[in-house]
């Protein structure tokens, strides 16, 4: 490759250190998408023969057969996956390929592949996304009126719904689905044809290329084309917030899945057993989720501090840019797959959370409430009342709504028989029906608000 300038080889050191193949040739589909795109325009703005550009479009779709077929070799000389293609592509037609390369740099063309196969990444995560929205929906649904407690500081707060809780997941992914989709489109330009640097003096229609590929149109500088990265650390920011929801929602099953809660079993598919415990059934899918999730973050700050002190333009240290969106990519595709699982295929016990809801003086905020509302009593003295029934009852050792009239009365005597319809965890559920709360008809309705949008955007 470089025999024209240099009289001697790379070392061996060199030669690896070097060369990206091991890992950029996951790129060769979007490598040969890009090659076919920039012959075309060639051949139609007469760059190139008309019958050149026909040869190397048919050598470039008999490379994408030898690809597929066989995978793509790791033959460091050749660097990376751009000149592995171009070498296949001199075998099948000889020195003919040679021209592919006109008005070209290698940089120009990695950050096309590049971009385009960030995209196609967002769109396998979007549509991922969208398969554990329908899991959560599908659950929801089904658990829109079994009553759980809901937490603060993992302290028994207020009782919720199960469903209302699960949707609550659903709104998370909505708006990792939302950043993936404005990450996309900022991201649909086209770097092609901006060259190593400077762009190029051969008549090239950018355009023509940026259509071809399913570009919005052609990026507006040339020096940023080739250094641009931005896209691929939105992507990761992304995934990581995504990854973040995902490890918030594995460690709720890890511990509901505990014996202390019992909220739900998770099914052999998504368990493991011990090696000398014969009884147990360990939660380690989520385990694995809630770990993943540091080693995407990871991914991004890795990249991050690759390009935080990189002049322009393209410096190699770019080439560090892929194995960390590489692996973000794969784990996060592992963590939407089994949170989907886990979520469709889980057991919840609904008993065992309706015993805990009317455990802990849930109802308590219910009483205080009632106070304001048919005492006239300001909230502050309600809390106080309120805190007073609650010690009342734990040193009887019953639930608020167990408690009677007259140790009510002691207590306050503005309470009177009305405050009973308040204070069962169902009363307390049903009651809480401002514009997105936990009351059964809210969380029925925003199941079928989200289902109606999914239907209309196709998302």
């Amino acid at each position: 490759m470089w025999g024209g300038r240099f009289a001697e080889g790379p070392s061996a050191v060199m030669r690896e250190i070097n060369a990206s193949i091991p890992f950029d040739k996951r790129m060769w589909r979007q490598d040969l998408r890009g090659s076919q795109a920039h012959v075309a325009m060639l051949g139609k703005q007469g760059i190139v023969a008309a019958e050149d550009a026909a040869r190397i479009a048919e050598g470039l779709t008999q490379v994408a057969a030898d690809f597929e077929a066989e995978g793509v070799p790791d033959d460091l000389s050749l660097e990376d996956i751009h000149m592995v293609s171009e070498s296949r592509l001199a075998e099948k037609i000889g020195p003919v390929a040679g021209r592919l390369h006109t008005a070209r740099s290698r940089n120009d063309q990695v950050a096309t592949d590049f971009r385009l196969w960030v995209r196609d990444a967002i769109d396998q995560a979007e549509a991922a996304l969208g398969t554990l929205q329908d899991a959560l929906l599908a659950r929801a649904e089904e658990h829109a009126d079994s009553v759980m407690p809901g937490f603060t500081h993992l302290q028994s707060a207020q009782p919720v719904t199960l469903g209302h809780h699960l949707m609550a997941y659903f709104e998370m992914i909505a708006r990792d689905r939302s950043r993936l989709a404005d990450a996309r489109a900022r991201m649909n330009l086209c770097p092609l044809g901006s060259a190593a640097l400077a762009g190029t003096g051969f008549p090239l229609d950018r355009e023509a290329t940026a259509k071809a590929l399913g570009f919005d149109g052609p990026t507006r500088n040339s020096l940023d084309s080739v250094s641009d990265r931005d896209f691929a650390i939105e992507y990761l920011t992304a995934a990581a917030q995504c990854s973040l929801h995902l490890s918030r929602l594995a460690e709720e099953f890890v511990i509901w899945a505990s014996q202390p809660f019992g909220f739900v079993s998770l099914s052999d598919q998504w368990s493991t057993g011990s090696s000398i415990m014969p009884q147990k059934r360990n939660p380690d899918a989520a385990e694995l989720v809630r770990g993943h999730s540091g080693r995407i973050v990871g991914s991004l700050v890795s990249l991050m501090i690759t390009m935080k002190g990189l002049p322009l333009a393209y410096s190699k240290d770019m080439q560090d840019d892929k194995p960390p969106v590489f692996e973000a990519h794969d784990l996060l595709g592992l963590c939407i797959a089994a949170m989907t699982g886990m979520v469709g295929s889980a057991t919840f016990r609904t008993d065992r959370m309706r015993a805990l809801a009317e455990s802990g003086f849930a109802t308590a905020t219910d009483l205080a409430d009632w106070l304001v509302r048919e005492a006239g009593v300001p909230f502050r003295e309600a809390h106080h009342i309120t805190g007073r029934a609650v010690a009342r009852a734990e040193a009887e050792g019953v639930r608020l709504d167990q408690l009677s009239i007259d140790a009510l009365k002691e207590i306050d005597a503005r309470i009177d028989d009305r405050v009973y319809g308040v204070l069962s965890i169902d009363a307390s559920v049903s009651s809480r029906a401002s514009f997105g709360g936990t009351a059964p008809v809210r969380v029925r309705e925003a199941i079928a608000t989200a289902r109606a949008g999914r239907k209309e955007n196709g998302r």
